[in-house]
């Protein structure tokens, strides 16, 4: 993002910066800026899918730093796509980077630096940390650099485009902010780091402060893409370097007015700039986006009060207001707004070989029942999807759908609807009931019932079902013995591919879980899943190696990894069941029951295609405690059954019902 070429261009100059030590202030950070930065700079494994429960302990020594030198961060995220589509040149041009770099990397194993997928999920909880979070409406950079002028603090991220914005507390660049290093002189401590100020940069190259936005119009920045122009040319004979934009720095040397610097810009582009006007037009929009005026997140982080929607005539009403506040505190996905506004969807991508398809087909039924609550009955409109084929990146138009319960709800009114109605949604999409999730603690319920529609929809062989579990339910003690061993082993880029399709069907839960108003608790995401974890735990079970000491070393997660196996594979039996029964309406009662236990005999059978001792009594323990859940419903329903008739008679005969009250009370 930001300025091409200003960043390195810095590095070459160090001394434009200021060797501070950094304390008692506020500090405005660029939230996916630092996301990035702090995961690729921290060595965690990439291409098994995500450590998140050691990028969690990261971020929270980020923020126990930061608050041991008395500075009080408050972080800001981007939010949904430009509606302009000044950027949509450069946003295209990063997905195919993207998709091109997750595929080098799992044919390779190479560290192509492609975030894991719920990594921003990890970051955006940050808030549990108590942490003042805020998420634009559109991108953040300019509201940062807003707000960091109305408070006259420094801003931190590596973000160049923080280098042109005229900032009276200045700008920390991330990869100088020495954090993990906290200084103590007597009782203050500080932190290490380098501060940029643009009067600085501006005296160092001899360039007027107001030609800066100029500078980085011309330069080339996310809305400007000029090329032609031989900038080197400008700089004075003998000079050693060959920097583009310091010769243009030295030819801005000579203007005041940065129209009259316009003007001469399009003389040296000669026969580039035929369409005069149209090329004005973009660099005047390169220029103003570094025009700064009020914040609109002040009252947010001071009153907790959401900023109204800058929407356009034609989108009045487009946004339900209540869901400003959630879109703000980030408790709304700010995909939502690409959706409403712009019927588009930009989707991420895992390490996938382009040999493979887009793990994000497994998950689009649950987008298309987020897509039926945002856009309602709308039968013409479609959302198009922005994700790859190959190495392509493609946009695949695709349908909303509704459940039986969400065909009914509006969006304007959603807030108000009932929990149980909600959470009907939600486990309509997944395909699910509440009462197999009623043995799970709340934390893993929605967690566990995604596994069950990854478990029906992707269909991954069954000891990657175990593994994922097994790594779901054990504790941070039990999993370090193995995680050390995992980082030597290669890629299987097939057993990468379908957990990635999970982590797909988890985040667009979620996503969807959110926008009902969180009828399921969301979960803590880095405690989900540990990538080289479940990589190793497939490979001991590939290998003939034993789960024993794993699971013994920690009984209440042998425990809760029994009862999530068990769930999953009663939930699958159910499936299985009712896709049968519809397809033989006829049946006898004696026939279902030989069915269910045929079932039951064809998935210990699929759970059992290796068969070992251990793998056989894990998954008769699992059968067992199904069967002891389908026993204890059955028992249920004859109670009831039994009451249900007991009142019934009590009603048709008052006199017996007396009767038998007067003699218990002689009993007594």
């Amino acid at each position: 993002m930001g300025v091409q070429g200003l960043t390195s261009l810095l590095e070459t100059h160090q001394n434009i910066y200021l060797e501070v030590r950094f304390s008692r202030s506020r500090l405005l950070i660029d939230g996916c800026n630092l996301n990035y930065l702090l995961y690729f700079g921290s060595g965690l494994d990439q291409n098994h899918g995500g450590e998140y429960a050691a990028y969690g302990t990261l971020i929270e020594s980020f923020i126990t730093a930061l608050r041991t030198c008395e500075i009080t961060p408050y972080v800001v995220l981007d939010g949904g796509s430009d509606v302009t589509d000044k950027k949509v040149e450069t946003v295209a041009k990063r997905c195919e980077n993207r998709i091109q770099r997750a595929h080098e990397a799992a044919v390779s194993g190479k560290r192509m630096n492609v975030l894991p997928r719920m990594a921003e999920l990890v970051f955006r909880q940050t808030r549990r940390l108590e942490v003042p979070v805020a998420q634009c409406f559109a991108e953040a950079d300019w509201e940062i650099a807003a707000l960091a002028s109305e408070w006259s603090c420094p801003v931190l991220s590596n973000d160049s485009d923080f280098f042109v914005f005229d900032l009276p507390g200045g700008l920390l660049p991330i990869s100088h902010f020495h954090w993990k290093e906290v200084k103590q002189s007597g009782s203050q401590r500080s932190i290490s780091c380098r501060r940029y100020y643009t009067s600085s940069f501006c005296s160092f190259f001899g360039l007027q402060r107001q030609l800066l936005p100029t500078f980085a119009a011309l330069a080339g920045n996310d809305y400007v893409k000029l090329r032609g122009v031989d900038w080197a040319q400008f700089l004075p004979a003998g000079r050693e370097t060959h920097s583009r934009l310091e010769g243009l720095l030295c030819w801005l040397k000579k203007f005041q007015d940065p129209q009259e610097a316009l003007k001469e810009a399009l003389v040296l582009m000669g026969e580039l700039s035929k369409n005069k006007k149209e090329v004005l037009q973009r660099l005047h929009v390169g220029m103003e986006e570094y025009q700064l005026g009020q914040s609109s997140l002040s009252r947010f982080f001071l009153h907790g009060a959401p900023p109204e929607f800058p929407a356009l005539e034609e989108e009045a009403d487009l946004i339900p207001n209540w869901m400003l506040l959630p879109l703000t505190q980030a408790r709304l996905s700010g995909d939502i707004l690409d959706v409403l506004r712009l019927h588009r969807m930009g989707l991420g991508t895992g390490i996938e070989s382009e040999d493979l398809p887009s793990t994000n087909q497994t998950s689009r039924p649950l987008r298309q029942v987020m897509y039926g609550l945002l856009l309602g009955s709308r039968k013409s409109i479609l959302v198009d999807e922005i994700d790859r084929d190959g190495l392509e990146l493609i946009s695949i138009p695709v349908k909303p759908t509704f459940t039986r319960t969400s065909e009914r709800l509006r969006l304007r009114s959603l807030q108000e609807v009932e929990r149980s109605d909600r959470l009907k949604v939600l486990l309509e999409a997944l395909g699910v009931t509440e009462e197999s999730l009623s043995l799970l603690p709340p934390q893993l319920k929605l967690p566990a019932a995604v596994s069950c529609y990854w478990q029906q929809s992707a269909q991954p062989p069954p000891d990657l079902l175990r593994a994922l579990l097994l790594g779901m339910s054990n504790t941070p003690r039990s999993r370090t013995a193995l995680q050390n061993k995992s980082s030597e082993q290669k890629v299987d880029v097939h057993v990468a591919h379908f957990f990635n399709q999970w982590q797909a069907c988890l985040k667009d839960s979620i996503r969807l879980n959110q926008l009902l108003g969180l009828p399921l608790p969301e979960p803590d995401i880095s405690r989900l899943y540990q990538g080289t974890l479940v990589h190793q735990l497939v490979h001991r079970m590939r290998t003939g190696g034993k789960l024993k000491t794993l699971l013994k070393s920690d009984r209440p997660s042998e425990e809760l990894y029994r009862t999530m196996l068990a769930m999953v594979l009663q939930v699958q039996a159910r499936q299985v069941l009712v896709a049968s029964e519809n397809r033989q309406k006829a049946s006898t009662r004696q026939q279902q029951k030989q069915n269910l236990k045929d079932l039951s005999t064809n998935l210990q059978q699929l759970f059992l295609q290796d068969p070992d001792e251990e793998t056989e009594n894990e998954v008769q323990a699992a059968m067992a405690a199904q069967e002891e859940l389908r026993l204890q419903e059955e028992l249920l329903l004859v109670r009831t059954r039994y009451r249900t008739k007991e009142r019934s008679n009590r009603c048709k005969n008052p006199e017996l019902a007396r009767k038998e009250e007067c003699r218990g009370r002689d009993l007594l």
